[in-house]
């Protein structure tokens, strides 16, 4: 029920294109110097239609740079004044909402780390109460698309309409070549639930600037709203984050590497590329299994030559394929393929425990 009254209610937070907004700007707002050079570097690339930097950090240690507070809202300001970019940043306590439409900041968003607080969600809610602006929810740390939805229908039940959604990827407890590992069924299950445009933000999910490029091309064939891309002009001296940073040039250069494609007939793509995205874990899963069972089989292979054990035992193998073979029957699976996965595996199996012991 909830979900179908915010299907009804939610205003666009920005106007209907067919072409995905592009927001970028610094992880941290560090100095006046910083961010109005980061600005009007910007504002000079024309798919720019956003000014991002964060003034309030939450970091893992305390003795970490925190931001720096009001006194970057007056820079961030002066960005917005001086380029006419409009103006975007984190929020996460009520204090942080008053100050920052103190000094007209243009949209608000709810981080990763506030939104797995409902508390605090409703915190953040009650103080955006009557408040016309949007606000962009990031999705939480963990994999919960309850607890996203949750955070959506608190604003939503407060009077804040013009709502939007940021991916940055979640927590994966396996090895990744991401910072953050997208699943990106989670995020279109999001907005296959709720009537929300969604800004996917690919430098949180990479963590380092080497994956962006392929990682926003990802999510514009997923048919996103929008990219949320970290610039700085100097990444190698950012105060956080600075791997995953680049300069408006490279910016300029990642852009024009893109392929944009109209949202109107990219529909069909994005259900494919869903569906591809899950085959893709499931190989990766598949070779992470291998591997550990090649593993295993030269563990096997080391012992049989301490035993004086032969390699091949042709009859227990039988044994084993033909069990094979009944299960993945009873799995809607073909005995053929079943035969020739197996027997490659076991193949490679033999090589590799021959080769111990010949050692």
């Amino acid at each position: 029920m909830a979900n179908t009254y915010l299907q009804r209610s939610v205003t666009p937070a920005f106007p209907p294109s067919d072409s995905p907004i592009i927001i970028a700007g610094p992880c941290s707002v560090e100095s006046e110097d910083q961010i109005l050079a980061t600005a009007q570097a910007l504002s000079k690339i024309p798919e720019v239609k956003m000014l991002r930097g964060g003034i309030w950090k939450p970091r893992t240690r305390p003795a970490a740079f925190e931001g720096r507070g009001e006194e970057g809202l007056v820079w961030l300001r002066e960005a917005k004044q001086t380029t006419g970019l409009p103006i975007i940043t984190e929020v996460a306590t009520p204090e942080h909402v008053e100050l920052a439409l103190k000094y007209d900041i243009n949209a608000l968003w709810v981080g990763a780390r506030t939104v797995v607080n409902p508390f605090s969600v409703q915190q953040l809610a009650d103080a955006m109460r009557g408040v016309d602006i949007p606000v962009f929810i990031k999705n939480p740390v963990s994999p919960d698309l309850q607890l996203w939805i949750g955070a959506f229908e608190r604003f939503q039940k407060a009077g804040v309409t013009r709502l939007v959604a940021i991916h940055r990827g979640f927590s994966y407890y396996k090895e990744s070549p991401y910072r953050n590992f997208p699943m990106w069924e989670i995020p279109i299950e999001l907005t296959q639930k709720l009537n929300v445009p969604i800004v996917t933000d690919v430098s949180h999910i990479c963590g380092n600037r080497e994956l962006l490029q392929a990682t926003a091309q990802k999510a514009l064939d997923l048919a996103t709203d929008g990219l949320m891309i970290e610039c700085h002009i100097n990444p190698s001296e950012a105060l956080t984050d600075a791997k995953q940073q680049i300069t408006p040039d490279e910016l300029k250069s990642l852009l024009a590497g893109l392929t944009f494609r109209s949202k109107s007939s990219n529909h069909v793509e994005r259900d494919l590329a869903n569906l591809r995205s899950e085959i893709d874990d499931i190989d990766n899963e598949l070779l992470q299994l291998l591997a550990r069972r090649m593993e295993v089989s030269a563990q096997i292979g080391e012992y049989k030559k301490r035993n004086n054990v032969t390699v091949v035992q042709m009859d227990r193998w039988k044994k084993i394929l033909a069990e094979h073979v009944a299960t993945g029957a009873d799995l809607g699976l073909s005995p053929q393929l079943i035969d020739e996965v197996f027997e490659a595996i076991h193949q490679a199996s033999i090589k590799r425990q021959s080769s111990i012991m010949e050692d």
